[in-house]
């Protein structure tokens, strides 16, 4: 609980939540091989989302700058395109583009999020720093600049997430976001640990996104865009830190007026671990379907039966789904699904399209595939319910499985086999199993969008990690721009 006296002006020591981050951004130095593979996959991984983004014109409408006209000669580029912005709106658009099929990264614990959304504001201040600095003469920034911030971003996020459930206190979870690309963006930026900390206060009050566009009845294209929107706020408080604006240090603590008092019922953080490189290291990558994590066994699962049920749809009695009680929570849903947000949040619309049709893709989600009439009456005959040794095993920090199980029963008194898979492709169980696919998902999505020569160089800068590493942030995003 807040301890702070509300009559006292006594200014307060820091938070000793905002000192850890702001002193492992500042001082802390990443030595984990496993963490900067990991992240060589994760920046790779992001880029294909946002380039399969690009054909959807509902994400692309929201692209370039705030206003016509509102570029930025010698700016921020944004992968896939030939927009050059100012750094903030370049994060959004970075950052929007990366979420936008939810088909990135995914950390999973008391809450859950994606924590390569924080590339959006990454990317886009290291291209604007390097070609800054190119511009008068000094070094730009490289790569491997790019994928130490990365894991810092990936481990305040996931660790602020570990033990706390920002959604159960109807908190939007790209909150986190902001906080991580906040903290890891001023130090990019050259600033100081004051500054760092300054900047971590105003993105903990700036307070949170309601999640209501996450959930029935209003679910919607928010989502998409929520995570671009965080990351580039981030970036606006990190430049706003650097000119030497106030912090304000108990904007988690102080009685009454911090976050805990306002938005978290009184609740202090908790914490199992202090920062580090964990959460890159774990870090579950979304491989196969574009559609949100905890259902990524159950489609698996689906996939598997659909050989079986295929030429047998109409004679389906019930579908029985066990999932974890996250997807219970998150997923489940009924009625009416009014478009592609809605369609990727509901469990059994993702495990629907795959029994029927042997795939899951983002198209899937479009109208043209739900007025499909088998999809809902299909999903009409599902029950899911949770089972707690999946849920059980979610918690468990040596774990981490994503568990669902599915069996069909027919009207003439048979069923298929039950299906239960534990863990999906991108989970670091089955990581050497993923990184193949992943590698094809990369090159499925980026290779038609550039051209023959640009894609040549790309390809064989990303097979060599530590060619790669060594390249200026400026030279690589040139690679990435049509």
């Amino acid at each position: 609980m807040s301890t702070t006296d509300i009559r006292s002006t006594q200014r307060p020591d820091w938070d000793q939540e905002l000192a850890d981050i702001a002193d492992f951004v500042c001082n802390t130095s990443i030595d984990s091989e496993l963490a900067f593979e990991t992240a060589h996959y994760c920046l790779m991984d992001t880029l294909a989302c946002g380039f399969q983004a690009l054909d959807f014109p509902a994400c692309t409408k929201l692209l370039g700058p705030v206003v016509a006209g509102a570029t930025l000669s010698g700016g921020a580029r944004v992968p896939g395109t030939s927009y050059e912005l100012e750094p903030v709106m370049a994060a959004f658009n970075i950052g929007t583009m990366n979420r936008w099929l939810d088909f990135n990264d995914t950390w999973l614990a008391a809450e859950w999020g994606h924590p390569s959304d924080n590339l959006g504001g990454i990317l886009a201040v290291a291209d604007y720093l390097s070609r800054q600095n190119r511009a008068t003469g000094e070094d730009p920034l490289t790569m491997h600049d790019v994928l130490t911030a990365m894991i810092k971003a990936h481990e305040i996020q996931g660790v602020l997430a570990l033990e706390n459930s920002y959604n159960r206190a109807g908190l939007d979870h790209v909150l986190l976001v902001r906080v991580a690309s906040a903290a890891v963006v001023t130090r990019m930026l050259g600033g100081d640990r004051e500054q760092v900390l300054n900047a971590l206060s105003h993105a903990w009050i700036d307070g949170g996104a309601l999640r209501t566009y996450r959930h029935a009845p209003n679910t919607g294209s928010r989502k998409s865009w929520a995570a671009g929107d965080a990351t580039s706020r981030a970036v606006r408080l990190a430049f706003i830190a650097m000119t030497g604006e106030m912090g304000y240090p108990s904007a988690l603590s102080a009685k009454t007026w911090g976050f805990y008092d306002v938005l978290f019922k009184g609740r202090p953080f908790g914490f199992q671990r202090g920062y580090g490189s964990y959460v890159m290291e774990n870090v579950l990558f979304k491989i196969s379907f574009p559609a949100e994590f905890h259902s990524q066994t159950c489609v698996e699962a689906s996939m598997a039966l659909h050989e079986q049920v295929r030429d047998r749809i109409d004679d389906i009695e019930k579908v029985v789904i066990e999932t974890q009680e996250a997807g219970v929570r998150i997923i489940d849903k009924t009625g009416p699904l009014n478009n592609p947000a809605d369609r990727d949040h509901c469990i059994q619309y993702m495990a629907a399209v795959p029994l029927i049709f042997g795939r899951l893709t983002a198209a899937d989600y479009e109208d043209d595939v739900a007025s499909d009439p088998r999809i809902d009456v299909l999903r009409d005959k599902m029950e899911v319910r949770e089972n707690e040794q999946f849920t059980k095993d979610y918690f468990d920090t040596d774990k981490r499985y994503i568990g669902n199980a599915l069996q069909i029963f027919f009207t003439d008194g048979t069923s298929t086999e039950r299906v239960e898979v534990n863990v999906p492709i991108g989970h670091r169980e089955r990581r050497e199993e993923g990184i193949p696919i992943l590698k094809q998902k990369f090159a499925d999505s980026l290779s038609p969008r550039l051209k023959d020569k640009q894609w040549v160089e790309l390809d064989a800068l990303c097979a060599d990690r530590d060619k790669l590493a060594a390249t200026d942030v400026d030279d690589f995003m040139a690679l990435l721009v049509v």
